[in-house]
């Protein structure tokens, strides 16, 4: 669990270099910079941990390009003391990025095994959320809804109904929709029954899998 000058020092060269690919967040580049993602990775990655690549975590599942986390959050505008529903809690580092900007982060796993190991991690290394469960990311977590924002990071063929309706008026939810590759897509809730929705191009994902619990 150590985290070097030198890790720090790759930390903030990551940083500028999704600064020079177009994030403008301030707050949201300062995260990177300090969020020791080298942590989140099995230690055979260790020396890769701060270029902008994807690699593989347990049960199958992958953590993202530091450039997808950033543009992500990003587009969620996130402000201090929002409550964020993160589908797809993976190795925790996208709610580490979003407890970091002060938002109450409530995140949803469907591999158990992760849920169990992430839950832990984020504890130890004090970025735990307000509140991470196990279950069917689809659904959401209703309990605690609405929500500000919310963020999906898994692709999904198409966006779930129930997510939309644990969002606020006025939120914001970023989601990755269609099969191979998938559209980064925002929603913007309006009103009870209106949503905007704007497209970013295209991402690569691991599906968002329905009812596997």
């Amino acid at each position: 669990m150590e985290d070097t000058f030198k890790h720090q020092g790759k930390r903030k060269l990551l940083a500028e270099k999704l600064a020079a690919k177009g994030i403008k967040d301030k707050a949201v580049l300062e995260a990177i910079a300090s969020i020791p993602r080298h942590l989140f990775l099995d230690s055979s990655f260790e020396d890769h941990a701060y270029q902008d690549k994807a690699f593989p975590i347990s049960s199958g599942q992958t953590i993202s390009h530091p450039y997808t986390v950033a543009f992500q959050t990003e587009l969620l505008e996130v402000q201090k003391g929002e409550k964020i529903l993160e589908v797809g809690t993976g190795s925790g580092y996208q709610a580490a990025v979003l407890h970091h900007l002060g938002a109450k982060v409530y995140t949803i796993e469907r591999q158990h095994k992760l849920y169990k190991k992430t839950a832990t991690f984020l504890k130890k290394i004090g970025y735990s959320p307000k509140y991470i469960t196990f279950g069917d990311g689809y659904k959401g977590i209703k309990t605690y809804a609405p929500y500000h924002k919310i963020i999906v990071t898994a692709g999904a063929p198409y966006i779930p109904k129930d997510l939309m309706a644990q969002l606020k008026v006025g939120g914001r939810m970023v989601i990755p929709v269609g099969e191979d590759p998938q559209i980064m897509t925002l929603l913007i809730r309006k009103d009870a029954k209106k949503f905007e929705k704007h497209s970013f191009g295209e991402f690569r994902f691991v599906p968002l899998l329905e009812n596997k619990n």
